[in-house]
Order: structure tokens, then sequence, then C-alpha cells
């Protein structure tokens, strides 16, 4: 290994871990290491796993193997979930041959240990930000870690820990920097509803979003979010930012049945859940509107599923991410009786995405028309437009990945196109304040 080894990243699971990984590499690279493209120019591989089903661990073992078949000198690290849930965890991949090193959990200089002959990151640059990923539009913020739930399906409750959260005055200097380079900022957690709870004086998420709308010129975007966690203020700072808090709000719902949710151990009744989400959608419209769901939970039954399809009916919904439940050990749900068979879970998750696509079309088809905040995705030539409230634009005229402009929402729902103004808010023009 070289005194500048490279090192090549590869993240399962959720924003939180891509976060993860993104400080990761900051350490390793204020310590002289480089980044790699891909394993073929890499030293070392560092993997942050994802314990959210037995499924996750299993991939990242099959990549582990994977590597060492491929890249027989490559010097494979472990670290994420995986390695923090359980001590059998950690021990299984401790015993995979392939594998040089673990870490638990996250920590960044830990991960820095595993690789010999580092240097110690100057003390004027150790905690300060960088501008991650600078060739992405988007940039994960993540303002907490943990969780003080107990829901009982979840392992990564388990592998994070309780809540814990960052300092405000953190949080907005690291967006400011990183605004300099991506023109839309993620916020994102283990569970960011529960913000600023921990912290002396008390804030939430609502006043860290004031700050940073404040500070920090970039489109903010909230990722998961419970809906009976969103407090007036949140809900106001949607409908009234002009689009800088963007639009859209993904509320895990999980189930529709009150009997699921209870054994879910979820802490919000289907009324509860139903009538928040209306309120905001009333407020806050037009709305890009999300949910997780697990069908074929133990105990789901052919009564408990039709709830669940009725509430989705219901509510505004522009998209869902639909799971079969996947047993983890080690959880609660685990142990419940009551197991659906594969094929009914299957036939449920199909009727589910079904339902969400054409509830995604017909809004779609309310925004054919109607004015939206664009942020350009993608790379060179191969471009497309994201609009505050997540719906995918396609783009007429020249436009670069980073920028930013306002049109009038074209073609037709599943189709939908945006005109390139001659003049668009780049990156660097937000970042400036300009525009």
């Amino acid at each position: 290994m070289s005194d500048r080894p490279a090192v090549w990243f590869y993240t399962f699971g959720c924003k939180a871990n891509q976060y993860d990984t993104e400080r990761i590499r900051q350490e390793l690279e204020l310590r002289g290491a480089e980044t790699a493209p891909d394993a073929d120019a890499a030293d070392v591989a560092v993997i942050n796993t994802c314990t959210v089903t037995n499924q996750a661990d299993a991939n990242a073992r099959h990549l582990v193997r994977r590597l060492r078949r491929r890249h027989p000198d490559l010097r494979i690290i472990v670290a994420g979930c995986s390695t923090a849930f359980r001590e059998a965890d950690y021990r299984a991949l401790q015993a995979l041959e392939e594998v040089d090193g673990v870490v638990p959990g996250h920590d960044p200089a830990a991960v820095a240990r595993e690789l010999p002959g580092l240097a110690e990151p100057d003390p004027a640059a150790a905690g300060t930000p960088l501008g991650r990923n600078a060739r992405g539009t988007r940039a994960w913020l993540k303002i907490q870690d943990g969780c003080d739930r107990k829901c009982s399906f979840c392992a990564t409750r388990i592998a994070r820990g309780v809540s814990v959260s960052r300092p405000p005055e953190e949080v907005v200097a690291e967006a400011v920097i990183l605004a300099r380079v991506h023109p839309e900022l993620v916020i994102t957690g283990i569970h960011i509803g529960h913000y600023g709870r921990d912290l002396e004086p008390a804030i939430t998420l609502a006043g860290l979003c004031e700050r940073l709308l404040e500070r920090v010129p970039a489109r903010l975007r909230l990722s998961s979010i419970e809906a009976t966690e969103i407090d007036d203020r949140l809900v106001d700072l949607l409908a009234e930012s002009g689009g800088r808090l963007a639009p859209h709000l993904h509320v895990p719902l999980q189930s529709g049945s009150d009997r699921v949710l209870r054994l879910m151990r979820r802490w919000h009744t289907r009324e509860a859940y139903r009538s928040r989400v209306l309120a905001i959608s009333e407020r806050a419209g037009p709305l890009g509107l999300g949910a997780d769901i697990i069908v074929g939970f133990p105990g789901e039954g052919q009564e408990e599923f039709a709830e669940t399809r009725a509430l989705v009916e219901e509510l505004p919904f522009s998209y869902l991410h639909v799971f079969p439940y996947s047993v983890r050990d080690g959880t609660a749900a685990a142990t419940l009786p009551g197991r659906v068979r594969g094929d009914v879970a299957a036939a449920r998750s199909r009727a589910l995405r079904e339902l969400a696509f054409r509830k995604g079309r017909e809004y779609e088809a309310t925004r054919v028309g109607e004015m939206a905040d664009i942020v350009v995705e993608g790379r060179d030539d191969r471009v497309l437009g994201v609009t505050g409230d997540y719906l995918k634009v396609g783009l007429s005229g020249r436009a670069a990945p980073g920028d930013r402009f306002s049109a009038v929402l074209g073609g037709r729902a599943g189709t939908l196109v945006a005109e390139v103004p001659t003049t668009s808010l780049t990156a660097a023009a937000a970042a400036s304040g300009r525009g």
C-alpha cells in the first residue's frame, strides 16, 4: 500500500448511512488518503453496511466475497450498522476470512486506524465539514443520529442507539459550506422529528430549519419524518418559504390498520396519521407526499390489508415505497406469530404499487401548467430536472447539473417537461445569493 492509499467506498442503506460514508471519506482524505473511483483503482475498500433486514446483511457479505475474488490484494474494511447491531453479527463479520478489519458503527477515526501509515489530521482541519461529492446536485446534511422509539421490526434503532442531536450552530456551519457546491441539501438522520429535544437549550426541527433558511442559499429538503411529529411552524415554513424548504414530505405509514400498528409498536393511530396528513396537505399544497408501507407483517390479514389500501386511496400520496415484511433476527417482530405467506405478501405489494403509480400520475396531471422550482441533476448531457415537490422533469434547452431555475411544467402526466430559461440559477449563483 502506498503512502497515499486509494480508498473505494460502498454504502448500503439509508441517507444517514450515505452521510456517514462521506464523513469517513473526509476523515481519510484529511489523513492523506485518496478516493478511488472504483474497486479496480483501489488499495482499500470501505463497506458501510445496513442491518435493516437479514437480506441487507447477506448482501454485504456477498459483496465482500466478490471483491476478494476479483481483487485478492485489496484491503477490505467493514463498518456500519451490521457491525453494531449485535455482538454475534460483529463476530460473524470478523470471522470472514475475506475481511481485513471490522469497525463497530460509523466512527471515521476508527476506520482510519484500520489503514496503517495514515498521518494524523491537521488539528485546524479536523471536524471541519468539506464540500462533499462535489459532482452531485444534492448533499446530505445529517442533523441527528439514533432513535428513542421501539418499533418491533426495526434493527436500526438498536444499532444506532438513542437519539443524539448535533448542535444547531454546527449544522448551520456545515450547511453553509455544502451550499457552495450543492444547490440542494437533504436534512437527514435516523429520527429527525426528535431533533433538538436532547439539547440545552432545546430547539425544534422547525427552529433549526428557520436558522438554515436565514443562512443557507440552497434549497432544503426534509428526509423521512413522522407525520405526527410535524408541528405547525414546520408546516408554515413548507407553505411560506417560496420553495426554499421543498414542498415534499416522506411520512412513514407502515400500515393503515390499528391492529397491525400496535403489533409494530408504532405510536400513531390510523386516524392520527390520517388527520395530520390531510391538515398538512391542505395548508402546504401542492405537496409531494410519500410514505413507507410494510405489507405481510405478522398478523396482517385480508381485513387489515384492506384498511391500509383504503387509507392509501383516501390520502393524497404522490408515491409510495412498499416493502414485503422481512424478518430481522434479534427484533421483537421476529418472534410474532401469524406469519404471512410470501406469495400473499408479494400480491399485496403489487396491489399497492399499482395504486401508488395511479395516484402519482393523477398528482402529476394536477401540476401541468403550474410553476415549479427545478434543480438539474445527472451527468454531462444526461440530465433531468427535479422539482421541489419531487417530480422528475424532462428538460428542453441546455442545462448543466447544479443549475436551478423556475419554469412552468408542460407535457403530461408521466412525461413532464420544462423549458430551460436562457439564464438559469446555477449552484454558484445560489451560493452567492444571486437570482
